[in-house]
């Protein structure tokens, strides 16, 4: 079925660059330009994003940001401890 009829972009392609780690509807038009358009499938988009698992979502739901290292600290907090 068809989501993004502007481009051609179906439920399953949205659902694989989801997987492949587009966890938003602006990081899906980025992938393939769904909503880009008429924007009259962003809803529906967001309504896929939704149900999946998505691995940024399941850090954030860890507690730890997809920019934080390994040992959990975020991108910024890094740099500073480094630089020092």
């Amino acid at each position: 079925m068809f989501v993004c009829s502007c481009f051609g972009i179906t439920e399953q392609q949205v659902k694989q660059h989801a997987e492949d780690g587009a966890c938003t509807p602006r990081q899906i038009a980025s992938a393939c330009k769904a909503g880009t358009d008429c924007g009259g499938c962003v809803r529906r988009i967001q309504a896929l994003l939704g149900r999946g698992s998505c691995p940024r979502r399941e850090l954030a739901d860890q507690g730890r940001s997809p920019l934080a290292d390994v040992a959990g600290r975020p991108a910024a907090v890094r740099m500073t401890v480094e630089a020092a």
